[in-house]
C-alpha cells in the first residue's frame, strides 16, 4: 500500500497555491502592433523569465501601416519581454535590429510602433489604459532622482579624506536618514501596487546600509551580510521577473572581487551559494527551489565539484522545490564514481584503419589517454582547445598522451562547427557522440557540461587524475 507523507503533501499544497496566485484569472492576451516609419519589419517577442533568453513568438513580416497581432499563451504570464524588430528603412535595406523591453501580465495591450524610435514617448507608445508598462516607466523616473540624491551623497562620503571630521559624521547620519526614507519608499510602492506585475520588481531597488569607518573590506562584509535586506523570499512571483537574475549575478560578482586564486574563488563562491540558499529556505518552495537551480547551473559552469557537493542536503529536503534534481542526482553520483584509482567507463572508439574497438583495448605506447569531452560551441572549450593543443604538440607531450576528443555537438550549425575546428586540433584524435549530452559516452562520465577532462593511466586504464585546467593536467603527468 502506497503512504502518503501527511508533510510534503502541505508543502506541496502551498506551493501549488503560490503558482495559481500566480495565474489566477490568467488568460491568453493580446498584442496588437501598429507598425510605421519604416518599409517593412520582422517582430519577435523574447521572454526574459528563465535561464537564457528564448523567442516564443514571431510575426514573419509587417509593412507600413499595416497592423500585427501577437497572441501570447496564459503559461507565458506575468512576464518580462524584449519586443524585438528586424525592419527594413527601404524596400532595399538589410534588416535591421530595434530592440523594447515590456512587461505583459493579464492585459490586452495595443502599441504603436516606430522602430527607429522604440524608447521615445512620442513615436512608439501604448493605449492610453495601459497599466503595467505606464507603472513601470513612472516608477522608473521617480526612482531614478531618489537614487541619483543618494548616489551623490555616498560618492561624496566614500572619496572625503576626513572621516573622523564632525563634518563627516553628519553626512553619514545623512545618507542613513535617506536610505532609510527611500527604503520605506520602495516597500510602500510595493505594497500600493501590489496588484500589478511589476511592483515585483520594486524590491531589488533596496539599499543595503554601508560601514563608514571601516575598510574596504569591511564594507564588502556588510553589503553581504545585508544583501537579502527587504527581500521576501515567499513571494513566488519574484521569479517571473528578469530582474532576479541580476540581483543574484550582483551578490555572486561581490565574492568574486575578494577570489585571488581559483581554489579561494571555488571556495567563495560556495560559501555564496550556501549563505543564499539557507536566506530562500524559509521562504517559498519554489523561490527555495529557484536558488539551489542558480547556484547548480552556477557551479556546473565552472566544474565546481565542492559546490555541488554543498547542494547535496537540499535534494532531500522536501520544501525545496527544484527542477534540477535529477541533474544534480546524476552530477553527485558522478563525482562519487569517477575517482582517482577507479577503472574509467568504457566505450567504443574507431581506429585509424576503421575498426572499432573498445577504449579499454587501444594500444598506445603512451603512458596516458586523456577523454576529451568539447563542443565547438562551447566558449569554455574553445578557451581551453586554445591552450591544450599548442601545449600538446609539443614531442615530449605526444610520446607521454593520447587525446581522444568526444564532441557532444548535435544540431544543424554545431556539428559543421565541430567539422571546421577539428581540422585545427589534427594531434587529437577524434569522434562526435551521436546524441550529444545525452550519448552514452557523455552518460557513462556523467558530463552534464563541457569541457570535461579525464585523465586515465594508459596500461591499467585507472583514473589518473580530474584536471580543469592545463597547468593541472601537466601536474597530474607524473
Amino acid at each position: 500500500m502506497m503512504t502518503i507523507n501527511p508533510f510534503k503533501s502541505v508543502i506541496l499544497i502551498a506551493a501549488l497555491s503560490g503558482m495559481m496566485s500566480l495565474t489566477a484569472g490568467a488568460q491568453d492576451v493580446s498584442l496588437k502592433i501598429h507598425l510605421s516609419g519604416v518599409a517593412k519589419s520582422k517582430i519577435s517577442l523574447l521572454s526574459l523569465t528563465g535561464t537564457s533568453i528564448k523567442t516564443v513568438l514571431e510575426h514573419p513580416s509587417i509593412d507600413k501601416g499595416q497592423t500585427a497581432t501577437l497572441t501570447i499563451p496564459k503559461v507565458l504570464l506575468p512576464a518580462e519581454f524584449v519586443l524585438r524588430f528586424d525592419f527594413q528603412e527601404l524596400e532595399s535595406s538589410n534588416p535591421y535590429p530595434s530592440e523594447k523591453h515590456i512587461f505583459i501580465n493579464d492585459q490586452n495591450l495595443e502599441l504603436w510602433v516606430k522602430p527607429k524610435a522604440l524608447n521615445n514617448p512620442d513615436s512608439t507608445y501604448f493605449q492610453k489604459d495601459e497599466k503595467e508598462n505606464t507603472l513601470m516607466t513612472r516608477f522608473a523616473m521617480e526612482n531614478f532622482k531618489k537614487r541619483e540624491q543618494l548616489g551623490l551623497l555616498q560618492n561624496f562620503l566614500m572619496n572625503y579624506d576626513q572621516p573622523a571630521s564632525p563634518f563627516f559624521l553628519q553626512g553619514t547620519t545623512e545618507y542613513d536618514s535617506r536610505r532609510g526614507q527611500y527604503n520605506k519608499w520602495i516597500a510602500d510602492q510595493t505594497e500600493k501596487y501590489k496588484t500589478s506585475f511589476v511592483s515585483n520588481t520594486f524590491v531589488f531597488q533596496h539599499i543595503p546600509p554601508i560601514v563608514w569607518k571601516g575598510t574596504a573590506t569591511d564594507r564588502l562584509n556588510s553589503v553581504i551580510a545585508h544583501y537579502f535586506d527587504g527581500m521576501n523570499f515567499k513571494n513566488p512571483a519574484i521569479l517571473k521577473t528578469n530582474e532576479i537574475k541580476e540581483w543574484m549575478n550582483k551578490y555572486v560578482n561581490i565574492y568574486g572581487s575578494m577570489s585571488t586564486t581559483m581554489e579561494l574563488r571555488d571556495s567563495l563562491f560556495t560559501l555564496a551559494g550556501k549563505r543564499a540558499i539557507e536566506k530562500a529556505k524559509p521562504g517559498n518552495p519554489q523561490v527555495y527551489g529557484w536558488m539551489v537551480d542558480y547556484f547548480y547551473n552556477g557551479f556546473e559552469s565552472f566544474n565546481m565539484t565542492a559546490g555541488i557537493k554543498m547542494l547535496e542536503p537540499y535534494l532531500n529536503d522536501p520544501t525545496c522545490l527544484t527542477s534540477k534534481r535529477k541533474a544534480i542526482e546524476q552530477r553527485l553520483k558522478g563525482i562519487g564514481t569517477l575517482t582517482v584509482g577507479s577503472i574509467a567507463p568504457d566505450f567504443n572508439w574507431k581506429s585509424g584503419s576503421g575498426k572499432t574497438i573498445p577504449f579499454h583495448d587501444f594500444k598506445t605506447e603512451a603512458k596516458y589517454k586523456l577523454v576529451l569531452f568539447w563542443s565547438a560551441d562551447c566558449q569554455h572549450c574553445k578557451e581551453l582547445m586554445e591552450q591544450l593543443h599548442p601545449w600538446y604538440q609539443g614531442a615530449e607531450k605526444t610520446e607521454m598522451m593520447d587525446v581522444f576528443a568526444i564532441s557532444l555537438d548535435e544540431t544543424e550549425t554545431e556539428i559543421p562547427a565541430w567539422e571546421k575546428a577539428k581540422v585545427k586540433l589534427s594531434s587529437f584524435k577524434h569522434k562526435r557522440a551521436e546524441q550529444g549530452i545525452r550519448s552514452p559516452e557523455a552518460a557513462a562520465y556523467f558530463v552534464l557540461s563541457t569541457p570535461t577532462m579525464v585523465l586515465v593511466d594508459a596500461k591499467t586504464n585507472k583514473i589518473v587524475g580530474l584536471p580543469e585546467t592545463v597547468a593541472q593536467l601537466e601536474a597530474e603527468m607524473k
